[in-house]
C-alpha cells in the first residue's frame, strides 16, 4: 500500500493516521505544502490519499495563503475518487472533497476544539466500516466549518455541536470532520498555534482550555480509527484486486 499525505500546516500533522500507516510497514510520501513541496502530478502511484486540515478553509485565495491552492488540491482529490483510490479528508481536508464533488462547505452550527462525543446516524449504525463505533463515541475537535453533501453522501456521525462529523461520499471516501488523529504530541502542537481562539474558550461551549485538552486520553480513539482504516483498506484492495 502506497500512502500519501497532503499536509497544509506543521501543527496540523497527521498523529495516528501515519502511525497506522508505518505500523503497517506501508510506503508513506508527503506533500508538504507549507515547506514548499508540490502536490503529486499523478495518483498512479498512490493507494490512499489522506488530505490532513488546517486553518485555511476551501475559499481560502492564495492571495491570503500563498502556499494553500484550492483548486489545485481538489483536482488531484477528484484524480484519485475517480481512479478509485481510498480517499480520507480530515477537517480542511474534508470540507475539500465535498467541494471536489460539488458540494460547498459550509460554516458549522458551533466552534468545537476538545474531546467530545459524536453519534452513530442510523446509516452510520449500519455501516460495516463502522460497526466497532458503537453508537456513541468520544473524538477530538478542532474547527469550524464542516464539509458539503453532495446528493449521493451518507452522514455517518454527527455532535451536538456539529450535524456533518464523518461522511460517507462513497465505498472509498469518507470526510472526518473530528479529529481522530490527535495524540498528545500533536495536541500540543495545535495548542501552540490556537492561542487566539484558546483565550476564548469561556466564550464558547465546545471549546476546553489547554489544561483540559493535555489531560485527555487519545489512545481510544486512536484505536477505533486503526481498525476502520484497516476495513479501508482491505475493501480498497478487494475493489483493486490488489
Amino acid at each position: 500500500m502506497r500512502v500519501h499525505f497532503i499536509v497544509h500546516e506543521s501543527f496540523e500533522a497527521p498523529g495516528a493516521y501515519e502511525t497506522w500507516a508505518r505500523k503497517k510497514g506501508y510506503e508513506v510520501t508527503f506533500s508538504r505544502v507549507y515547506a514548499g513541496e508540490k502536490l503529486p502530478s499523478s495518483v498512479e502511484r498512490i493507494d490512499f490519499l489522506i488530505v490532513m486540515g488546517g486553518p485555511q478553509d476551501p475559499a481560502t485565495s492564495m492571495e491570503t495563503c500563498p502556499h494553500f491552492d484550492s483548486k489545485a488540491e481538489q483536482a488531484v482529490i477528484l484524480q484519485a475518487v475517480k481512479a478509485g483510490k481510498a480517499v480520507i479528508g480530515i477537517c480542511l481536508g474534508s470540507q475539500l472533497i465535498g467541494e471536489a464533488l460539488g458540494a460547498t462547505f459550509d460554516h458549522s452550527p458551533e466552534k468545537e476544539i476538545g474531546k467530545f462525543p459524536i453519534t452513530l446516524t442510523n446509516e452510520g449504525l449500519a455501516h460495516p466500516l463502522f460497526s466497532h463505533f458503537g453508537q456513541s463515541l468520544e473524538v477530538g475537535h478542532w474547527h469550524n466549518d464542516m464539509p458539503g453533501l453532495t446528493p449521493d453522501a451518507k452522514i455517518i456521525a454527527a455532535s451536538e455541536g456539529c450535524p456533518r462529523q464523518i461522511v460517507a461520499y462513497s465505498e472509498l471516501v469518507y470526510g472526518f470532520q473530528c479529529h481522530m488523529e490527535l495524540t498528545r504530541e500533536v495536541v500540543e502542537l495545535l495548542i501552540e498555534n490556537s492561542q487566539k481562539d484558546l483565550s476564548r474558550a469561556a466564550e464558547f461551549r465546545f471549546v476546553e482550555t489547554p489544561d483540559v485538552l493535555r489531560a485527555h486520553d487519545y489512545d481510544g480513539m486512536n484505536q477505533k480509527l486503526y481498525a476502520f482504516l484497516d476495513k479501508l483498506t482491505e475493501k480498497y484492495r478487494d475493489r483493486a484486486d490488489i
